[in-house]
């Protein structure tokens, strides 16, 4: 594997669904002045090509011929990442339910993966940044300076989700089942397992508020910093 060369800071941030990693990630670049990248809306962007165009999600080839005519941009921004999906916006459509579940089922295809680290990396490549997903600091930046793995039980990291965007009339049951099945996916596929890398500094926050979640991610940056300058 070609580990790309790491010169600015590179914070990564992975951890399964409704740990929440997208807020702390957001916090920490406002803090410190870092490109902040959401690789899951990627990975999202892609599912819902393949929803709006009928392709089969369980089909790695169909998949692949798709995404050599797909174009992802993210554009950071003070509130979030704006997404563009062959330069149509699509930021607030890839946070609907059916684009979640489909972004699970794309994201276990090997060839899917590798064209998606390929444009993370071009994304990451000479820019101070923290980048957030579920393989950032064992497959995209291994070399990356900060590690965070964050975690939480099924049943704290549902309730999260549940609150967040989820249609009325949905059980929180419900969620909590299905953030359980992609956890499942997420950590027994083939390709780039979720698992936290060697070096990574494993914060659980089922316990811990938000606030409680960055000072914690902060003190490590602070700590490492001194070193790079």
């Amino acid at each position: 594997m070609n580990v790309p060369s790491i010169t600015p800071l590179v914070v990564t941030i992975d951890g399964p669904a409704g740990a929440g990693k997208s807020t702390v990630a957001a916090r920490i670049a406002a803090r410190f002045g870092l490109l902040n990248l959401e690789t899951g809306a990627m990975y999202r962007a892609f599912a819902l090509k393949a929803i709006q165009t009928d392709a089969d999600l369980n089909d790695p080839q169909e998949l692949g011929r798709l995404a050599e005519n797909t174009r992802i941009r993210l554009i950071p921004t003070p509130l979030g990442n704006r997404v563009f999906l062959d330069e149509v916006e699509v930021s607030k459509r890839i946070r609907e339910p059916d684009v979640t579940a489909a972004a699970s089922r794309v994201s276990v295809h090997p060839g899917i993966r590798h064209w998606m680290v390929t444009m993370q990396r071009q994304l990451g490549a000479n820019s101070a940044i923290v980048m957030e997903g579920r393989d950032i600091g064992t497959k995209v930046f291994p070399g990356a300076q900060v590690k965070i793995f964050l975690d939480a039980d099924p049943e704290v990291r549902g309730q999260r989700r549940y609150q967040q965007n989820t249609p009325e009339g949905t059980k929180v049951e419900s969620v909590v089942q299905e953030l359980r099945e992609r956890d499942r996916r997420d950590r027994t596929r083939a390709e780039s397992p979720l698992v936290p890398a060697a070096d990574a500094v494993v914060i659980d926050s089922t316990h811990l508020s938000l606030e409680e979640v960055v000072a914690r991610v902060e003190a490590i940056i602070t700590a490492r910093m001194p070193a790079e300058a």
